[in-house]
């Protein structure tokens, strides 16, 4: 099985129904043979011989997609995808939107990806990969942002085979995987891609570019005639952890179906040779545990499987590494990093960032590299690193030297000189790795439409508490930074004239400025003599606060109205009022008179927490159905627009 892409369904079992076309039954039962042990090649040339009869159905198009998909040749799969998509629409299960959406964005059609990404989300609510989609539609404009942090160099390591998995041995090297030929090698072809089989090199590095030296086998038993790959090594060289298949003691293990699975194994250098291999204790024969990574400390080790728990096809999990040489309960790094789809080829930075590589979290194609920041005992989400390492193809095996800034991935993408190859790069400047979000506007009369300078706009969180201030420059502008997913109000305020206040809740796009114009309107107290007795809603021209039918909450458009009345309140600290509340006529004229009460309470408890009053200059009472504003009384039929008219609160000054 490829260690690349071994992390599809372990348990594919797409039967093809074959009775109606019985003359192509031996064939595809040979298909299906080479299909369900993961011999890709072989099962598509019978596939494609039976389409070419003019045979088709929805599990031969899947199979036939699929045997492209999983070979990471998403421009061929694309084919029998769209096949698939059109002919069969309505039967075919959402992982398959989601693949084709995957496949369309391998050919840069981004449009119909993201088309098939809101059909995925429509069919999947629940799947976190149409979640992420939902919350980061903008997805291209910060991989753009993002973008331009690498320069890539010039390698030629690279043979006409496959090459990557390139990892940094802490002794100038950089140990990476081939399937390039080699004296005494195996020549042995695998039949999941026609490739040879894997083994371990290692090349020396020059510093000051990155280039790499010719390749050597590693030395000792470490090579075996299956594959091996995605290394990680200690910090003194002399321990290395690395992915084999399921091949100890010169024993190959199956799991239950028949299928050979991956490994880790562990071994140590002795006088240039790798000694001592051992599996690890937390393998397993009936799931796959794959591409170590190793902390800086030697601590902790990063790596990816499909174990019984896994949310996707494959989940990246950490482990505690005892000094004794034992480990301890392998744990999954949670939502924030795993999805539905494949998490893989996780690399730690000696700074503790994780960078690995998904098709789950939106990219742009493929797998693409994504980098997750230490955050309390796990890390943050994940962010897209963006052109170049990224494109519409597979990316992945993503590794940094810190102090360097020198670098290497590896991808299929085209222009390349095998089936995979590896790349070096340059860090030329910093990853955005946090949620950077603006609000920015213009003030001005609302009347009039001036523009006002040297108004005063400030932010509050939604406890009124106040965060920033600043001053409209000559053009009337604000700007304010802003955090992901939280609550704000913005206020502006300026002599003769009435505050105004908007809330403003962020959502979790990673790069995004709100544009939020403010209006303000000459008067609010100062030109009016406020009396006793006096509405100051109406004084101040606010919007009438109403509540939903039998509720006694505050809704969002009136959060914005009390804000008002805080501001007032906080500017004429000699002000009180009083809150009176007030119900529609349906229900019983008791129960009507109790809600009442409750929507007062709630106006009150509102004003004097969220804006800091004291409680003494906040006085009120329900009224019920007493004071109706029109002639909706009991037993008169009257629209749901007229009862909600009856159902508000009034602020009357009492002082």
């Amino acid at each position: 099985m490829s260690l690349k892409n071994y992390l599809i369904p372990l348990s594919l079992s797409l039967l093809l129904s074959c009775s109606v076309f019985s003359q192509h039954e031996k064939r595809l039962e040979k298909a299906d043979e080479n299909f369900n042990r993961f011999a890709f090649v072989d099962a598509r040339k019978i596939y494609h011989k039976v389409a070419e009869k003019g045979y088709e159905s929805l599990d031969l198009l899947k199979k036939l997609g699929d045997s492209y998909y999983f070979n990471a040749e998403l421009d061929q799969a694309v084919v029998w995808y769209e096949k698939l998509i059109t002919n069969y629409g309505d039967e075919v299960d959402p992982e398959y939107i989601f693949r084709y959406s995957q496949c369309l964005k391998n050919v840069k059609r981004y449009e119909e990806a993201d088309t098939m990404m809101e059909k995925f989300n429509a069919l999947s609510s629940n799947d976190q990969r149409a979640e992420f989609f939902v919350n980061t539609r903008d997805y291209l404009n910060f991989i753009e942002l993002q973008s331009g942090k690498f320069r890539l160099l010039k390698l030629t390591t690279n043979s006409k085979y496959s090459d990557y998995a390139p990892s940094f041995n802490n002794q100038g090297q950089l140990v990476f995987a081939s399937s390039r030929g080699g004296s005494g090698m195996s020549k042995t072809v695998h039949e999941w891609n026609e490739m040879p089989f894997l083994n371990l090199f290692s090349s020396d590095i020059i510093e000051a570019n990155g280039i790499l030296k010719t390749p050597k086998k590693l030395k000792g038993k470490i090579n075996s005639k299956f594959h091996e790959s995605s290394t990680s090594f200690s910090k003194d060289g002399q321990t290395v952890y690395f992915t084999r298949n399921n091949y100890t003691k010169r024993k190959l293990g199956k799991n239950a179906e028949g299928n050979i699975l991956l490994k880790i194994y562990r071994a140590t250098l002795d006088e240039g040779v790798w000694k001592n291999i051992e599996e690890l204790s937390f393998n397993d024969n009936e799931y796959s545990v794959a591409h170590p990574a190793l902390s800086a400390d030697g601590k902790k080790l990063y790596f990816a499987s499909d174990m019984p728990g896994s949310k996707g096809l494959s989940d990246l999990y950490v482990v505690d590494v005892h000094e004794d040489g034992t480990f301890g309960e392998p744990k999954n790094l949670g939502d924030h990093i795993n999805t539905e789809g494949r998490e893989t080829f996780p690399y730690i930075s000696d700074s503790g960032r994780l960078y690995f590589a998904s098709d789950g979290h939106i990219g742009l194609g493929g797998l693409d590299v994504f980098v997750a920041v230490p955050e309390g005992d796990g890390f943050s989400i994940p962010y897209n690193v963006g052109k170049p390492v990224n494109g519409s193809t597979d990316d992945f095996t993503f590794v940094l030297n810190e102090d360097t800034k020198i670098g290497y991935f590896s991808s299929n993408r085209a222009g390349g000189k095998g089936y995979d190859d590896i790349y070096s790069f340059k860090q030329t400047g910093e990853l955005i790795t946090s949620c950077n979000q603006y609000v920015s506007g213009v003030v001005t009369d609302a009347n009039s439409k001036e523009i006002l300078s040297d108004t005063e706009v400030i932010l509050l969180d939604d406890n009124n508490n106040e965060l920033q201030r600043t001053t409209t420059d000559t053009k009337g502008a604000y700007k304010f930074d802003l955090e992901c997913e939280t609550k704000y109000i913005v206020r502006a305020t300026k002599s003769e004239y009435a505050p105004t206040e908007v809330l403003l809740p962020t959502n979790n796009v990673l790069e995004y400025e709100y544009t939020l114009p403010l209006q303000i309107s000459k008067g609010g107290l100062e030109d009016k003599e406020a009396k006793e007795g006096d509405d100051l809603a109406k004084l101040l021209a606010l919007q009438t606060i109403y509540f939903d039918l039998n509720k006694s909450n505050i809704r969002s458009d009136a959060e914005v109205e009390l804000q008002k009345i805080i501001a007032t309140l906080q500017e004429y600290p000699q002000l009180k009022i009083d809150v009176r509340s007030h119900t529609d006529s349906r229900a019983d004229d008791n129960y009507n008179m109790y809600l009442s009460e409750r929507r007062a309470k709630s106006t009150i408890k509102y004003i004097v927490e969220k804006g800091g009053i004291e409680a003494s200059r906040v006085t009120g009472r329900g009224y019920g159905e007493a004071n109706l504003i029109n002639t909706c009384k009991n037993g008169i039929k009257c629209s749901d627009k007229d009862h909600q008219l009856n159902r508000r609160s009034e602020f009357i000054v009492i002082k």
